[in-house]
């Protein structure tokens, strides 16, 4: 603190008061004058030299004369503004949290109910073959918008602790838009929203991370269907600028008011936003996109007219003239076909629910199929019969997914077993403890199916064939 030196006459410390906390100051004289030995008090002062109001704490007691009568006031007063404005960032902090996390429950019990519902209705709906399909992708869609919100916490979360790392390769342009469109299509269809999209004539290439730059334009693309009233018209447009790409993503919308256009991008802001249309997101995705587009040496804009006019965002990226082309460096095939011939799968889950399900999916692939509840049990089972594939979750009881596969990896038969790890955590240092433990795959739940398909595939062909 600092404190306001030298002595103030009661006319001089009146004039710089905040009329709103005269009132306050006055009583706690008062109460000081009337018997208590001190005052102790909090207010706000402007001189003509402040911009914006200082908050000063006063404590002190009256100095009385010989006959009891108080002649001055004594003490000391210090300048809290800091602290005020410390307190007062705290409480909007854990205001955003509070908001912040009702809304991830409701965000979270969205695509859940369609979900549960799906179940009931194919629980009663046994010989409807178009009623089914049409329930499943349903339930498809709302499971992907699960993983999506599950996704974007944990990139936040890494980001924020410096644990995020970059996959930069050569890149093209146009399949990152074509990915993140594909993404969000079923958003824009289901809204009847008009999609422009208008690159540059010639290919763009250059070295970036292709998936987290698809998330960039997705999680922009899928703001503006989100906040677009119904048959709306969005844009993404792209130029190449000397060595920057511009990215744009513009709607016309229901636009950002002027006071949110500097907050939106900070974690866990919200605009307010018409409910009705059920999403109002986490507040995390703007954050997202910025902390992304950084990384990648970029930044990140918006443009809007206010309430209802619309918004655009602006990514500018760096291109640099040294980078190499993208035909120098060829992606590996991935296999996607049917097998041909069976595998033998060990499936090692705790959980019955995931255990059963991912057993008849994989069953239903035409592999031959063994199930166990931990790591103890996978490796009686997988001493007896050598499995080809073990997919194996990480956290079990008695004997845990790390210990079975340093376990396994110790026998003779275990050094061709092909290990596949299959969990819900999925950070750089879940997967490097994996790598140690001597699993071949780390996938994440839920795993892609075609990742799955591509790994049976590539242990192909098999002894139980």
């Amino acid at each position: 603190y600092e404190p306001v030196a030298g002595p103030v006459t009661s006319e001089q410390w009146s004039c710089r008061l905040n009329p709103e906390d005269l009132e306050l100051v006055q009583q706690a004289v008062k109460r000081s004058l009337q018997g208590e030995a001190y005052y102790d008090v909090e207010y706000r002062i402007q001189t003509p030299r402040d911009i914006e109001p200082r908050w000063i704490r006063s404590r002190g007691r009256p100095i009385l004369n010989e006959a009891g009568a108080a002649i001055q006031m004594r003490g000391i007063s210090l300048d809290i503004t800091d602290r005020k404005r410390a307190e007062a960032a705290l409480r909007e902090a854990d205001r955003r949290k509070d908001e912040f996390l009702a809304t991830l429950a409701h965000e979270l019990r969205n695509p859940l109910a369609p979900i549960r519902t799906g179940l009931d209705l194919m629980k009663l709906t046994k010989n409807n073959p178009m009623l089914l399909e049409e329930t499943r992708g349903i339930m498809e869609r709302q499971t992907q918008q699960l993983i999506r919100l599950v996704d974007d916490l944990l990139d936040v979360s890494r980001i924020t602790r410096g644990k995020f790392d970059l996959r930069l390769t050569p890149t093209s342009l146009a399949d990152v838009v074509q990915s993140a469109v594909e993404a969000v299509r079923p958003l824009i269809d289901e809204y009847g929203h008009q999609l422009y999209i208008e690159l540059p004539q010639f290919p763009v290439e250059f070295n970036a991370d292709p998936t987290r730059l698809a998330q960039v334009l997705s999680n922009l693309l899928n703001n503006a269907a989100k906040y677009t009233p119904e048959g709306g018209r969005i844009g993404l447009r792209a130029e190449r600028r000397s060595n920057e790409l511009v990215l744009a993503v513009s709607d016309n919308g229901i636009g950002i008011p002027a006071d949110n256009l500097e907050v939106i991008f900070e974690m866990f802001a919200q605009v307010d936003r018409p409910k009705e249309k059920g999403h109002s997101g986490l507040g995390i995705g703007l954050t997202l996109v910025k902390s992304l587009v950084e990384m990648h040496g970029g930044s990140v804009r918006v443009v809007s007219g206010g309430v209802l006019q619309g918004s655009t965002f602006f990514v500018h990226l760096p291109i640099l003239e040294n980078e190499s082309p993208l035909s120098e460096i060829q992606p590996p095939a991935i296999r996607l076909h049917r097998p041909s011939s069976k595998c033998r799968v060990l499936i090692v889950d705790d959980n019955a629910a995931a255990l059963e399900t991912l057993s008849r999916v994989v069953r239903m692939w035409g592999h031959e199929v063994q199930t166990a509840v931990d790591g103890q049990v996978a490796l009686e089972i997988a001493s007896s019969d050598v499995p080809d594939v073990i997919l194996m979750d990480l956290g079990m009881p008695r004997v845990n997914g790390f210990t079975a596969a340093e376990q396994i990896r110790q026998q003779p038969w275990g050094q061709k077993v092909t290990l596949v790890a299959l969990t819900g955590w999925g950070q750089p240092e879940d997967r490097r403890r994996t790598a140690a433990a001597g699993f071949n795959y780390h996938l994440v739940k839920p795993a892609d199916p075609a990742q799955l398909q591509s790994i049976f595939d590539s242990v192909l062909p098999c002894s139980g064939a």
